[in-house]
């Protein structure tokens, strides 16, 4: 009797629990209807296969980038190369989010300790919603180690020492996660659901392999400055004046949106990851559903973005030429033997000044490269997957320099035609910053495919 009761009593419970209906699998009912916006300023990249690599010419010999078919799933990229002032609007909110917490160490105003229900918030989070005036007097004390100290100061200008401008973010090494073991085929790692326990190694952030204790061991934490390397178009070209660029380029407003030069790939990574908090974030206050993450594309989306459904083509207009049919250059590159204005541009142009491909994405062949999120390897097309082909690796400082390198695309500014080409593939190494490289991101689609760039699923 005391059993029948206690299952009469859990049966209740379940009903009164759910919504079901019905005797009939529904799924769980009280799930709202999601959708993908179009994000702004991408465009949607349908789902497709093509022949990836050389197509034609490889005048360097280079014998990196055998031709391969491959398939990749459909995303979202940006229309353009990062500007100067979207990229700014990142080391805006690195100098402001520092700026909140050094004042709501004294200032309350300044966190959010408490939740709605006036429950304590621990670590207390920063309160956006509280003005910030940099120029109100009783904060300046609190202030004072953001800026440069006197005999730093050039024209003895108060400005920010753009040394502390440092963001940390934190990520999950999901391909870590998912192995059993590592290349050397030691230190495995296992999760013993009757004990709910792991056991093993992995290898942690500074490349040590240390035991396994939780879940959180796989969550990675990295802190990186994020304000450019202005000094790059000085230290790229020996005997060449470029100060008026290294002075002016990130700040100035004529070149707003220009390409965002002197970020390396690490720095990019970072972009990404704040990007997505900033949208994440936005969501969560209004109740929505998460997006993917904003990443930098793998080597194979960004190739298949460059054709613009143009398969076997040399470069991302089609062809085989640089010129279209009136003899106007398509793009920003070194053309002829280094006449670099013939093109219309001396160095970076403004983005999207060149005709997009047939994806509507501007600049896919010179202008700047662009960084990837793959480790370059000449022989990678050799082991690679041809189903969204990835090859990754998280180098450490104490690593060999060619475990650093970093696939990046398009060709640029300064770079004859041959670099322009779709399948033309080189590197830079990950902690470096040139005066020639920036960045786009990518944003994985939710499903499968889509119809035409629009939000119904099929």
């Amino acid at each position: 009797m005391k059993n029948l009761m206690y299952l009469s009593l859990l049966l209740a419970l379940v009903s009164s629990c759910s919504n079901y209906s019905s005797y009939e699998l529904t799924g769980v009912e009280d799930r709202e209807t999601w959708y993908s916006a179009e994000p702004y300023g991408m465009k949607f990249i349908k789902q497709g296969s093509y022949n990836m690599g050389i197509n034609d010419q490889d005048p360097n010999w280079a014998m990196t980038a055998q031709a391969k078919t491959v398939s990749v799933s459909p995303f979202w990229m940006d229309e353009t190369e990062i500007t100067n002032n979207e990229y700014r609007q990142f080391v805006y909110w690195v100098r402001d989010s520092l700026a909140r917490q050094r004042l709501g160490e004294e200032y309350e105003e300044f966190l959010i300790s408490e939740d709605q229900y006036g429950e304590e918030i621990i670590p207390p989070y920063l309160n956006w919603e509280t003005e910030l005036i940099w120029d109100d007097i009783e904060y300046q004390e609190s202030l004072r180690d953001m800026y440069l100290v006197e005999n730093e100061r050039f024209y003895r200008r108060k400005e920010i020492d753009t040394r502390k401008l440092n963001y940390t973010y934190y990520w999950v090494d999901l391909k870590q996660a998912a192995k059993k073991f590592n290349f050397d085929g030691n230190h495995r790692h296992h999760y013993d659901f009757e004990t709910g326990r792991y056991t093993g190694q992995i290898k942690n952030n500074q490349g040590e392999y240390v035991d396994v204790r939780s879940r959180a061991d796989f969550i990675m934490k990295e802190e990186i400055n994020v304000y450019p390397d202005t000094l790059c178009w000085i230290a790229d070209f020996t005997y060449s004046y470029n100060e008026p660029l290294t002075n002016m380029y990130f700040w100035h407003p004529a070149y707003d949106n220009y390409p965002v030069v002197g970020v390396s790939w690490k720095q990019a990574n970072a972009f990404s990851r704040w990007r997505t908090q900033l949208h994440n974030n936005y969501l969560a206050g209004t109740g929505g559903a998460f997006v993917q993450d904003y990443r930098l594309p793998l080597e194979s989306e960004w190739e298949y973005a460059a054709r613009g459904n143009l398969d076997l083509q040399m470069y991302p207009w089609g062809g085989y030429y640089t010129r279209n049919d009136v003899g106007c250059f398509l793009a920003n590159f070194k053309p002829m033997r280094g006449n670099y204005v013939d093109d219309g541009g001396i160095s970076t142009v403004m983005v999207g000044s060149f005709e997009p491909n047939e994806f509507g994405l501007y600049d896919m062949a010179g202008n700047v490269a662009e960084w990837t999120s793959n480790a370059f390897d000449e022989s990678a097309y050799q082991f690679v997957h041809d189903l969204n082909p990835d090859y990754q690796y998280h180098a450490q400082a104490d690593d060999p320099q060619t475990l650093k390198r970093k696939v990046i695309r398009g060709g640029s500014w300064k770079d004859v035609a041959v670099y322009l080409q779709n399948g033309y593939r080189t590197y830079e190494f990950q902690d470096s910053a040139k005066s020639y490289v920036g960045f786009r991101c990518v944003r994985s689609y939710l499903g499968r495919d889509i119809n035409d760039g629009g939000s119904t699923t099929y």
